[in-house]
């Protein structure tokens, strides 16, 4: 089921502080319509993954603050805040994402497929101590 997203703390990296969900990939689309068309399908494809549909709104109120403090009090040796300040580009251009439950390759390949039918703007993977671009 395509339900709305709401930041959780498990989502956070404890280092920095910023975005960095684990276990799931993030996807965004140009337009809302698309993201909620791919959105239903991967809920229905993807039976015991979880689906997100993410605002322009939801994506700059409880993402884009995560990435304050990444930075200080020296700059972070990761991509997380470049990662989220690209979301918040795109965010600002009206794309809106899909936060998806992909605990492994297999399900990450599932989403994908239904993913590529459809104009994207951005897919990455969130693992352990790596962002996979999909």
């Amino acid at each position: 089921m395509l339900t709305s997203f709401s930041l959780d703390p498990s989502m956070i990296s404890t280092l920095g502080g910023t975005f960095y969900p684990t276990g799931y990939s993030m996807v965004m689309f140009p337009d809302e319509a698309t993201a909620v068309s791919a959105g239903e399908e991967l809920s229905a494809q993807l039976e015991d993954s979880e689906v997100f549909l993410l605002t322009p709104a939801a994506i700059l109120s409880q993402i884009t603050p995560t990435v304050s403090d990444a930075d200080d009090p020296l700059p972070s040796a990761g991509t997380e805040g470049a990662t989220v300040r690209a979301y918040t580009k795109l965010a600002k251009e009206g794309h809106h994402g899909l936060l998806v439950k992909t605990p492994d390759a297999e399900t990450a390949e599932r989403m994908m497929e239904v993913v590529r039918r459809a104009p994207y703007s951005v897919a990455q993977r969130y693992r352990a101590l790596v962002i996979e671009d999909l």
